[in-house]
């Protein structure tokens, strides 16, 4: 799913930050969406904005990101009633270091969680949770789908080569991208059979969304 979509992770208690030594002394947390018998917190919202910010620099608004737990559920509670197994703890392991090395230095990632306020625990939830819910899809989808060596060549002929020359780089052999295109093709399929698949899911479940995002 997108960027990857990834949980309804950890629920992580948010401190009101209403002025006041009282207002800070209390905990802030409701339901904001209720699917089938579960239900999402505002607190789940928090976590997953959280990680956007250590992730990207900038989070969705809330209403988006409710739509994106909501789908994780969808898929989480299909994985879990086909007993999907879970990542090991060296995948997790992996995913972490993955995360890390997309940013520049370890340095800028140390800062960057901190300024998130996310703790190595819940970064490590939120990874084993990705990736659970990621590798399900995969299963899923990728044995049906077939790419077409004319759409592997069109990709070549208007996205590898124009970007390479853009670049002053001498593009590679259609026949070196092959391999690659192939697995970006495979995974935009996965992408767009997993998005029509959670459309018609939401329609059989029943979903209450909750959240009121003017409010503070």
């Amino acid at each position: 799913m997108r960027g990857a979509r990834h949980g309804a992770l950890v629920a992580a208690l948010l401190v009101a930050a209403s002025a006041g030594w009282l207002g800070a002394q209390e905990i802030a947390d409701r339901i904001v969406a209720r699917v089938e018998n579960d239900v999402i917190l505002l607190s789940d919202i928090q976590l997953l904005s959280r990680y956007q910010q250590l992730v990207d620099g900038k989070s969705e608004t809330e209403g988006q990101i409710l739509d994106r737990l909501i789908d994780q559920w969808i898929v989480r509670t299909e994985a879990d009633v086909a007993h999907f197994p879970h990542p090991s703890e060296a995948d997790i392991d992996r995913g972490v270091q993955r995360l890390q090395k997309s940013f520049v230095s370890q340095e800028e990632y140390e800062a960057r969680k901190k300024q998130s306020g996310l703790s190595d625990s819940e970064i490590r939830a939120i990874v084993a949770s990705q990736l659970y819910l990621s590798n399900y899809l995969d299963s899923r989808f990728r044995p049906g789908l077939q790419i077409d060596p004319k759409a592997i060549e069109e990709f070549y002929r208007t996205g590898v080569v124009p970007v390479a020359k853009r670049r002053g780089q001498e593009p590679p052999s259609l026949e070196a991208a092959r391999d690659a295109i192939e697995e970006a093709l495979v995974q935009s399929g996965i992408n767009e059979q997993a998005d029509r698949w959670l459309k018609e899911s939401r329609v059989r479940l029943h979903i209450e969304k909750l959240l009121d995002e003017g409010a503070k």
